[in-house]
């Protein structure tokens, strides 16, 4: 009998001590202030924390944070990081079509590419999409030709949700929507697992169900991770591995403390649970 409770004992840390490969992002609207502020020291701060790699939030004309993408790329990877992931994109406008956006694209993914990210994510859409299934219909069409572009280039595309992507638009949940009709091999989705809870939805169910849809999670909480104890982390972001998310990436929007001191509690509580080295 001790034997067993002992097997069972070392299976379960075993589980629970699983890593992502490509190790746990920062989200750095986290620090989004600090970044306007003084990017060099910010970036030197959450690298020194343990941080693995970093997606940016500030994309504009050809510059990351008012950088030169390969400047910004040297910054992260000499603190430590990688810079895989990126969040960017453009509405479609309320008069026109989508097509007159490609061109922007075409310079956003080509500054990403030279910053050294792999995967974008788009994390808003327009008002049509939530007006008409018809609207919606079309920023599927949208992100299947952005994510065919980004898979030209070498990268992944894909969407981040909010709260309001779990709300029933003429008979159909927005988000089971999308996931049905973008193609899986050029649009993936990064599923926030606080904005999934806060819709009502249950993120889990949603990886069981559409499996390696799920390129990348959004670690996040009412504050810091792990804060509210709403959210059971541990098994949720093992089902994502499981299921084949490569980036794992932390997001604070509220906090207890100052951000930085928030990101880092966040990171801690991660290696509490076993997710993070």
């Amino acid at each position: 009998m001790a034997a067993f409770l002992f097997a069972a004992l070392f299976i379960s840390l075993s589980c629970t001590s699983q890593h992502p490969e490509k190790g746990v992002g920062l989200e750095l609207w986290s620090v989004q202030r600090e970044m306007n502020a003084d990017p060099v020291n910010t970036i030197q701060k959450v690298g020194a924390m343990g941080y693995n790699f970093v997606e940016s939030a500030s994309y504009s004309n050809g510059l990351i944070y008012g950088m030169e993408p390969e400047a910004f790329g040297e910054l992260v990877t000499s603190n430590g990081m990688k810079n895989l992931t990126a969040h960017s994109g453009v509405a479609i406008p309320d008069s026109g079509s989508w097509e007159v956006l490609m061109p922007w694209w075409d310079v956003c993914i080509e500054t990403h590419k030279k910053a050294g990210v792999e995967y974008i994510a788009q994390p808003f859409m327009g008002g049509s999409a939530y007006a008409s299934l018809a609207g919606l219909a079309d920023y599927c069409a949208y992100f299947n030709a952005v994510g065919q572009k980004c898979k030209d280039a070498g990268l992944k595309f894909g969407y981040h949700n909010y709260d309001q992507e779990f709300k029933t638009l003429e008979g159909e949940v927005i988000y089971d929507y999308m996931l049905k009709h973008t193609d899986p091999e050029l649009v993936t989705f990064q599923l926030d697992v606080y904005w999934a809870y806060k819709g009502g939805a249950d993120p889990a169910e949603y990886i069981r169900k559409y499996g390696d849809r799920f390129a990348s999670i959004h670690i996040k909480d009412e504050k810091e991770v792990g804060e509210s104890g709403e959210i059971d982390f541990a098994p949720l972001l093992r089902l994502a591995l499981e299921n084949g998310a490569e980036y794992m990436v932390v997001e604070v929007e509220n906090y207890n403390h100052e951000p930085l001191e928030s990101v880092k509690i966040s990171l801690d509580y991660l290696r509490e649970i076993g997710f993070a080295k």
